[in-house]
């Protein structure tokens, strides 16, 4: 419902726990985006609820990317994952599969399908792998906001269903922000 910087922070210690090495950041990045994708093809949302942009190199979850790159602070984060050095991050420390207790089994089951079909590959491959995706527009130098409604038609659904789909993800969006204000 909303951004979770510990959810994030798990998401990307679980694809480097399966590399058992050190990643580029790229590619992890693009791991990150491929399970929230495959996550609203299965379920209709993302599984990290980031913003998610176009940028030069293929899509990528925002606010994940200013944790990546330092830009944004997080204890969850930088207890987890390493920062960025010589193009590759790492995990801070070994952990327990049950540290992973912002992930639900469906999440998990979405995390093990993407390393298994895309974690052989090298980063410049998965680079080229999302660019063939119909939603990524190359924007340039800059960053663009990717058509949600268009990574829905290309699961299948038409105009209304994805418009529908939308929406559910805009009220769903608003009703997190609201039940973090409570809090």
């Amino acid at each position: 419902m909303i951004f979770s910087e510990q959810k994030v922070a798990q998401m990307a210690a679980f694809f480097l726990a399966r590399r058992e090495a050190p990643m580029a950041h790229i590619k992890l990045m693009k791991l990150l985006y491929l399970a929230d994708r495959l996550s609203m093809e299965r379920y209709d949302v993302p599984m990290s609820d980031d913003y998610q942009c176009n940028m030069k190199n293929g899509p990528i979850l925002s606010v994940t990317l200013d944790l990546m790159n330092g830009t944004r602070r997080s204890d969850a984060w930088s207890a987890l994952i390493s920062p960025i050095k010589n193009n590759e991050v790492a995990l801070q420390r070994n952990f327990a599969w049950e540290e992973l207790d912002e992930l639900s089994r469906a999440e998990l089951a979405i995390l093990n399908e993407v390393f298994a079909n895309f974690g052989h590959m090298k980063r410049w491959d998965i680079v080229d792998y999302v660019h063939t995706l119909p939603e990524w527009e190359n924007p340039g130098s800059s960053s663009k906001p990717i058509d949600t409604e268009l990574t829905f038609k290309s699961f299948g659904c038409n105009e209304v269903q994805a418009h529908e789909k939308v929406e559910m993800l805009q009220t769903r969006t608003l009703l997190g922000r609201k039940l973090a204000e409570m809090s």
